[in-house]
């Protein structure tokens, strides 16, 4: 499960886009998670998904 908490969840999604998904679709299939309603959960908190860097900046 995600976490809720935005600053979890950027956290949490930025470590395994570092460590261990090649995409955030990658991450997404893995975890069962929707891209759209990540991204929309972090850009209230000011961030967007870089697919160069494939973090969210």
């Amino acid at each position: 499960m995600l976490p809720h908490d935005p600053v979890m969840l950027l956290s949490y999604v930025n470590t395994q886009l570092r460590d261990r998904d090649a995409s955030l679709e990658a991450f997404c299939g893995r975890e069962g998670a929707d891209s759209q309603t990540i991204c929309a959960a972090l850009a209230e908190i000011g961030y967007e998904y870089n697919a160069e860097q494939n973090r969210f900046v």
